[in-house]
């Protein structure tokens, strides 16, 4: 059963045949306890280690790499065989570490739902784990117990509920008895259920009596769990784009061996040799270099991100953040700063930001007392101190520094409003001692509070004259002015007539259709303290001051983030479980809309299936959701074909941070869950954090292709000088080993330079690349091929001219060399896409410098000592001609550099 929330109290227990004044029994306890079990979380089908580390051999690039490695074992080459290995060991530990992680998201779960509870049993109280909770339990709640299961409440004394975690509502709830009735045949969201409490959040004031309805996986929580598991994550862009690679790579290396093999034949050679060749043509088609690299440059990236406060918790993240196409973010500590804050008091028509009264040194304070003060700052600074006399919450210094509101977040607000003027509620409480109060209800939805008049010197400059008491109300705007009779001017008290009845409701709607919370604020003098047990006694005939607006602020860095963001080609969508309103108003002050459109969850449950995806992306704004919802809305921009980066804090949000390519968390709101499901936390919960990362992701991705384009068209290059040299009366133009040697020597730190190459200009002016375009698109496929058929031209020439002249001469080790130095000039050239490595520095990667300078000293290693020259079937070149090797391979390196300027001058 869903539907409590329409159901009285006594229809409650009787559909569940329980008590209000005795509970259940232990023994039915017991019985149910059996029949529904445990109130736990439980983890289904979760993977056992040893298949979470089996899965990680399946990946295609993997598989050719272990046959790789058997044909450089084939080979003989022992290195080659390790390095190999190596890489795929480390894949393998990466992925599992990554998978097993996920894994930990509903243990996450489990331990937020499992505190101790006070349940009504035979009659008695008592204390047991909510672990043995059943439906039909009876259990008492109070400021800041956690709530141990779903339930509808019994009794409600001033109870609120902190529910941000689960609905994304900022405040506190206010909890009552009352039953509610579905709308237009839908059930209201969570947040709107205000006679039910849920598993996994918190009672933050007040105290009450709950029916558990339902316990475990039943529970909303146990819901969300439900979604976390049965959400099944996608391959990254980067995963698929380098699994698409690895298949055509795959084809191209069975080609090699069937071509060479079969050409070799025809042409009466060996057939060993030729398979050897082969073999070694088709490792060198496959670069076994690139998953190593691939993961080195994310795990660098991983580690510069850290440093600029982003955790990534999953290194595919890393690269998948430079193609989100969509952030869609929460609202509530993420987009504002999650702390109620007063922005505008208005007093007699008068409206004031508070912040223009903080920027003026306090000179309001203690104005209510100064008869020469203007009537406008003595009604708003009475209008701050009884906003924090009547009032619960406290502020708290830190040891670390700072200060921390305690209680009621609104109320909080307040208490910091009064403080920045210059009024501390620790000296307005000595001053003005409060003796006697009546307590907020939902049914007046206002509080009031009795204090002593300032000191008797002070008693006639109050409003209320030389009466020694006065009463301070707080609350609804509308409810507390049938209460009032006159309003206060700042210099005398007039009757409350509809004119400045109409003044003062005008005020309130306006601040209430620009999504802020609002209160009123009124005063009675009293000459002697009335009886608080009779409301009506108090508050009547009261003296309206003013009002006060709050709501809680966008972080001041967001809106910045939010335009870079958008010049980058990435929409901001809010998504969260507040007041459409308030939503609405935050949006537009930090431009993610300038119009009204939103959808509401209801909207969402009543949309015939398939409509969401058709309007998904024309909707900046969704409010008042569950976690079904955001589930399906990124699930209908997935397939829209957006990549997704999800932010959020709440337990409610961890289904869609895991379904979302990118699951952003908040490192200092965010709980456990959250973290546990997000690919990436963010430690200092700034959403400007995200576009800090989307750039380092994007220089990720740019330099993944840049070592794509450096290895194939190397390897291209090599093929061509294999393919083309014997046509050309060559024989085979190089040794397998010789073959080995390049691509262990030029793949390696060339390879890794290029991954630490800074980011080129312009990187957050350009759309993000679509998900499923191809790592070779965008003119790298055809560069691959020029720069490579150059490469393999220059080579085959060069050896070709030393062959004619001389059929035993070092023609062979011209080839190698040329074509190894060739390398060099095109990782160089390679540095940036477009600029002129000579415009950015030869020298501003240091490692790149590095690279080829070892590179260069271990070929001319090779070519100068015995047993190089033994082993790889080398001679010792001239000075000329290691200098002709030497000018041919810097041919590749001018016409790339010649091919960028072009293209600059193009664009």
């Amino acid at each position: 059963m869903s539907d409590w929330y329409q159901l009285e109290v006594e229809a409650a227990l009787r559909e569940l045949n329980s008590s209000s004044e005795l509970g259940l029994s232990s023994a039915e306890a017991a019985a149910r306890l059996e029949k529904f079990g445990p109130n736990e979380l439980v983890e289904k089908g979760a993977k056992s280690p040893l298949a979470i580390f089996a899965d990680q051999f399946k990946d295609l690039m993997v598989i050719i790499l272990i046959v790789a490695a058997i044909a450089s074992a084939v080979l003989g080459e022992v290195e080659e065989v390790v390095i190999i290995m190596a890489i795929v060991a480390l894949n393998a530990v990466i992925g599992f570490s990554q998978e097993y992680r996920a894994e930990k998201a509903i243990a996450a779960l489990k331990k937020l739902a499992v505190p101790t509870v006070r349940v009504l049993r035979d009659g008695r109280l008592a204390d047991i784990s909510a672990r043995w909770l059943v439906p039909g339990d009876i259990v008492r709640l109070e400021t800041g117990d956690l709530i141990p299961a779903d339930g509808r409440l019994l009794e409600s004394i001033n109870l609120r509920a902190q529910e941000a975690a689960l609905t994304g509502e900022s405040e506190p709830i206010s909890k009552f008895i009352t039953p509610l009735a579905a709308r237009n045949g839908q059930a209201p969201p969570l947040g709107d259920r205000r006679n039910m409490v849920y598993m996994g959040t918190a009672v933050s004031y007040g105290r009450g009596t709950a029916l558990i309805t339902e316990t475990g996986m039943q529970t909303e929580l146990g819901n969300i769990a439900e979604l976390i598991q049965g959400v099944e994550e996608d391959q990254t862009p980067l995963q698929r784009r380098l699994d698409h690679l690895g298949k055509i790579l795959g084809y191209i290396a069975i080609a090699i061996i069937v071509f060479v093999v079969g050409l070799g034949l025809l042409r009466g050679e060996h057939f060993s040799n030729l398979f050897l060749v082969g073999v070694s043509l088709a490792v060198a088609a496959v670069p076994e270099g690139l998953p190593a690299v691939v993961a080195i440059t994310l795990a660098l990236g991983a580690q510069r991100m850290l440093k600029r406060n982003a955790l990534i918790r999953r290194l595919p993240a890393v690269e998948t953040l430079g193609s989100v196409t969509v952030i869609c973010s929460d609202k509530t500590g993420t987009l504002t700063q999650n702390r109620m804050t007063v922005t505008v008091l208005d007093v007699a028509g008068h409206s004031r930001e508070l912040a223009t009264l903080v920027d003026s040194a306090g000179y309001i304070h203690n104005a209510v007392l100064k008869p020469e003060a203007a009537p406008e700052e003595r009604s708003l600074d009475l209008l701050l101190i009884a906003g924090a006399l009547c009032n619960d919450a406290l502020l708290q210094d830190e040891p670390e520094g700072g200060r921390r509101v305690m209680g009621d977040p609104t109320e909080g607000a307040l208490v910091l409003a009064a403080d920045e003027i210059g009024h501390s509620k620790a000296e307005l409480e000595t001053r003005w001692p409060r003796l006697a109060e009546v307590p907020f209800t939902s049914e007046r939805k206002r509080m009031t509070t009795i204090h002593h008049s300032p000191p008797e010197d002070e008693f006639a400059q109050a409003p209320w004259g030389r009466q020694p008491y006065v009463a301070f109300t707080k609350g609804a705007a509308d409810g507390l002015l049938e209460s009032c009779g006159h309003y206060w001017t700042g210099d005398e008290i007039k009757p409350l007539d509809e004119a400045a009845r109409a003044l003062i409701l005008a005020a309130n709607a306006r601040s209430a259709q620009a999504g802020q919370r609002v209160l009123g604020v009124a005063f009675r003098g009293l000459d002697e303290l009335p009886d608080t047990a009779d409301e009506s006694a108090v508050e009547r005939e009261m003296c309206f001051v003013g009002l006060i607006s709050m709501i809680d602020p966008p972080r001041p860095e967001v809106k910045a983030a939010v335009r870079t963001a958008r010049e980058a080609g990435i929409q901001s969508i809010m998504i969260t479980g507040d007041h459409p309103l308030t939503a609405q108003t935050i949006a537009r002050d930090l431009a993610i809309t300038t119009g009204d459109r939103h959808l509401t969850g209801h909207d969402l449950a009543e949309m015939p299936a398939g409509a969401l995806q058709q309007i998904v992306q024309d909707v900046p704004v969704y409010a008042r959701v569950s976690p079904e919802h955001k589930l399906d809305i990124v699930q209908a921009l997935q397939d829209r074909g957006q990549v997704v980066a999800m932010t959020g804090d709440g337990v409610n949000d961890a289904p869609a941070l895991k379904k979302a390519e990118i699951g952003v968390a908040m490192g200092i709101a965010g709980t456990d869950v959250s973290k546990e499901a997000a690919d990436m936390v963010l430690l200092d919960d700034n959403y400007a954090t995200i576009v800090a990362a989307i750039e380092e992701g994007r220089n990720i991705y740019d330099n993944i292709r840049k070592f794509v384009t450096y290895i194939l068209s190397s390897n291209t290059g090599e093929l061509f000088v294999m393919f083309i040299g014997p046509f050309l009366g060559l024989p085979l133009p190089l040794l397998a080993v010789q073959i080995l040697w390049i691509n262990l020597v030029t793949d390696g730190l060339p390879g890794l330079a290029l991954a630490v190459e800074p980011a080129e200009k312009g990187i957050m002016k350009r759309p993000p690349y679509h998900p499923d375009e191809s790592i070779l698109s965008r003119g790298v496929g055809q560069r691959i091929v020029w720069i490579g058929l150059l490469m393999g031209a220059v080579s085959l020439l060069v050896g070709l001219f030393y062959y004619r002249q001389d059929p035993n001469g070092p023609w062979q080790t011209m080839i190698f060399t040329t074509l190894t130095l060739a390398q060099m000039g095109n990782a160089l050239a390679l540095r940036a896409h477009e600029d002129s490595v000579l415009r950015i520095g030869p020298f501003s990667n240091r490692l790149m410098v590095i690279a080829i300078a070892l590179t260069v000293v271990l070929q001319l290693a090779l070519l100068y000592t015995s047993i190089g020259r033994r082993f790889f079937g080398v001679v010792a070149l001239s000075p000329a001609d290691l200098a002709i090797g030497l000018a041919a391979s810097a041919l590749v390196f001018v016409a790339v550099e010649i091919e960028k300027w072009l293209r600059r001058r193009k664009n």
